[in-house]
């Protein structure tokens, strides 16, 4: 094993402010811990939601999250690769990161080898069965007619149809808190199907703001969900033996399996 870690994280939802925490404390933290692992950090993979809502507009990009994006540019100037996917809040990423930062965009999830392991990686949206109406509604979110229509509407207006989708999407998880069984999840059953066809040692996903770390029944490959930014804090850290999922400043991390 080297000395050099590689590390994943998701659903920072930076943008979104809550009553017990500002977005841009949440930034603040998360560049903190950016900071505290820059010393071993090998590769940073980012899947998804990193943002709670996101356009990129020709004459701009969302305003804000200052603190972060210098941070992304200095791992860049560093020459540290950063690899960001896109999630269900965020999926209108075109190519801003990949012209300003040389940082490359993944829209659908990947398998890659990562110091000898093979990983599949991606935000999770969409995976599995079920969700059905979030399906169609993707499908049109990513719409090339449809991204050039809305890119016409004020930004006023465009940023507050962003916040009311943000919201409603949000919404619809926050009530499931607890794993719910591999018969049940339906990153699992996606896991399942995916094995049918494919050997893989670990599949890595966010969305589901759960900190999971699932043995599949084959006892061969294992489902790590890394759970999100706004309560748990949590990520995972792989340095060529088993990954791990670790928390920043939170000692009350839990991990469901």
């Amino acid at each position: 094993m080297g000395s050099k870690k590689t590390y994943f994280a998701s659903d920072f939802h930076l943008g979104l402010d809550m009553s017990f925490q500002s977005s841009v404390d949440r930034e603040v933290l998360i560049v903190e811990w950016l900071d505290s692992i820059t010393d071993d950090l090998d590769e940073l993979y980012l899947l998804g939601d990193i943002f709670d809502y996101w356009f990129e507009y020709k004459s701009g990009i969302p305003k804000g999250y200052d603190l972060f994006l210098g941070k992304i540019r200095a791992l860049r100037d560093a020459d540290i690769p950063v690899y960001f996917f896109t999630g269900n809040h965020d999926l209108w990423m075109n190519d801003y990161f990949e012209k300003e930062y040389d940082i490359p965009i993944y829209r659908t999830p990947i398998t890659k080898e990562i110091q000898g392991k093979i990983f599949h990686l991606g935000h999770g949206d969409g995976l599995g069965p079920g969700d059905h109406k979030y399906k169609v509604m993707k499908k049109i979110f990513t719409n090339p007619v449809c991204q050039s229509a809305f890119s016409v509407l004020p930004k006023s207006i465009g940023l507050g149809m962003m916040k009311y989708f943000s919201k409603r999407s949000r919404e619809k998880y926050e009530d499931d808190n607890e794993f719910l069984g591999e018969n049940k999840e339906w990153l699992v059953q996606y896991i399942k199907d995916h094995l049918k066809n494919n050997q893989v040692d670990y599949y890595l996903f966010g969305h589901r703001h759960l900190t999971i770390d699932h043995q599949i029944k084959n006892k061969l490959s294992r489902y790590i969900n890394l759970g999100e930014w706004i309560i748990s804090r949590s990520y995972v850290v792989f340095d060529g033996g088993e990954p791990k999922i670790e928390f920043y400043k939170n000692p009350n991390g839990k991990i469901y399996s």
